[in-house]
Protein backbone atom coordinates (compact mmCIF):
# COMPACT_ATOMS: atom_id res chain seq x y z
CA UNK A 1 0.00 0.00 0.00
CA UNK A 2 0.81 3.49 -0.61
CA UNK A 3 2.27 5.65 2.12
CA UNK A 4 1.58 9.07 1.30
CA UNK A 5 3.82 10.48 3.53
CA UNK A 6 6.61 8.84 1.92
CA UNK A 7 5.93 10.56 -1.96
CA UNK A 8 3.88 13.32 -0.60
CA UNK A 9 6.05 16.94 -1.00
CA UNK A 10 6.66 19.05 1.68
CA UNK A 11 3.95 22.03 1.48
CA UNK A 12 7.18 24.00 0.17
CA UNK A 13 8.19 21.97 -2.82
CA UNK A 14 6.13 22.50 -6.02
CA UNK A 15 3.79 20.08 -6.62
CA UNK A 16 4.32 18.42 -10.30
CA UNK A 17 0.58 18.76 -11.23
CA UNK A 18 -0.88 21.84 -12.22
CA UNK A 19 -4.80 22.19 -10.80
CA UNK A 20 -7.06 21.31 -12.04
CA UNK A 21 -6.57 18.11 -14.20
CA UNK A 22 -7.73 14.95 -15.39
CA UNK A 23 -6.27 12.45 -13.11
CA UNK A 24 -6.84 8.78 -13.63
CA UNK A 25 -5.79 6.74 -10.19
CA UNK A 26 -5.94 2.81 -10.09
CA UNK A 27 -7.88 0.65 -7.85
CA UNK A 28 -7.02 -3.36 -7.29
CA UNK A 29 -9.29 -5.16 -4.76
CA UNK A 30 -10.73 -8.68 -3.64
CA UNK A 31 -13.23 -9.68 -6.21
CA UNK A 32 -16.24 -9.12 -3.83
CA UNK A 33 -19.77 -7.69 -4.36
CA UNK A 34 -20.00 -4.22 -3.49
CA UNK A 35 -16.26 -3.63 -4.14
CA UNK A 36 -16.76 -1.26 -7.50
CA UNK A 37 -19.85 0.73 -5.47
CA UNK A 38 -18.04 1.16 -2.61
CA UNK A 39 -15.36 2.77 -4.28
CA UNK A 40 -17.40 5.12 -6.24
CA UNK A 41 -19.14 6.15 -3.65
CA UNK A 42 -15.84 6.90 -2.17
CA UNK A 43 -14.50 8.88 -5.46
CA UNK A 44 -18.18 10.73 -5.63
CA UNK A 45 -17.45 11.71 -1.99
CA UNK A 46 -14.26 13.71 -3.34
CA UNK A 47 -14.95 14.22 -6.80
CA UNK A 48 -18.88 14.85 -6.89
CA UNK A 49 -18.50 15.54 -10.72
CA UNK A 50 -17.32 12.03 -11.25
CA UNK A 51 -19.19 10.44 -14.06
CA UNK A 52 -19.58 6.52 -12.50
CA UNK A 53 -20.15 5.54 -16.64
CA UNK A 54 -16.48 6.06 -17.07
CA UNK A 55 -14.73 3.85 -14.92
CA UNK A 56 -12.80 0.78 -16.41
CA UNK A 57 -13.02 -2.45 -14.61
CA UNK A 58 -10.33 -5.54 -15.21
CA UNK A 59 -10.63 -8.54 -13.75
CA UNK A 60 -7.49 -10.74 -12.85
CA UNK A 61 -6.51 -13.97 -15.29
CA UNK A 62 -7.74 -15.96 -11.95
CA UNK A 63 -10.86 -13.70 -11.61
CA UNK A 64 -9.72 -13.15 -7.61
CA UNK A 65 -8.80 -9.83 -8.14
CA UNK A 66 -10.67 -6.80 -10.07
CA UNK A 67 -9.15 -3.45 -11.12
CA UNK A 68 -10.83 -0.41 -11.51
CA UNK A 69 -9.57 2.68 -13.38
CA UNK A 70 -10.86 6.36 -12.73
CA UNK A 71 -10.39 9.27 -14.20
CA UNK A 72 -11.25 12.15 -11.90
CA UNK A 73 -11.28 16.22 -12.27
CA UNK A 74 -8.79 16.92 -9.54
CA UNK A 75 -8.65 20.01 -8.06
CA UNK A 76 -5.90 20.18 -5.14
CA UNK A 77 -3.22 18.01 -3.49
CA UNK A 78 -5.38 18.24 -0.56
CA UNK A 79 -8.34 16.57 -2.49
CA UNK A 80 -6.43 13.75 -3.69
CA UNK A 81 -4.67 12.62 -0.45
CA UNK A 82 -8.13 12.47 0.95
CA UNK A 83 -9.28 10.30 -2.03
CA UNK A 84 -6.30 8.09 -1.75
CA UNK A 85 -6.32 7.76 2.58
CA UNK A 86 -10.27 6.69 1.82
CA UNK A 87 -9.63 4.02 -0.91
CA UNK A 88 -6.91 2.77 1.11
CA UNK A 89 -8.92 2.33 3.69
CA UNK A 90 -11.32 0.86 2.06
CA UNK A 91 -11.29 -3.34 3.07
CA UNK A 92 -11.78 -4.84 0.18
CA UNK A 93 -8.97 -2.77 -1.65
CA UNK A 94 -5.60 -3.89 -1.82
CA UNK A 95 -3.80 -1.19 -3.71
CA UNK A 96 -4.15 2.07 -5.38
CA UNK A 97 -1.93 3.91 -7.53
Amino acid sequence: MVNLEDIAPTATEASLIEYPSDFPIKIMGRQEPGLAQGVMEIVRRHAPDFDPATIELRASKQRKYLSLTVTIRATSREQLDALYRDLCDHPPVVMVL
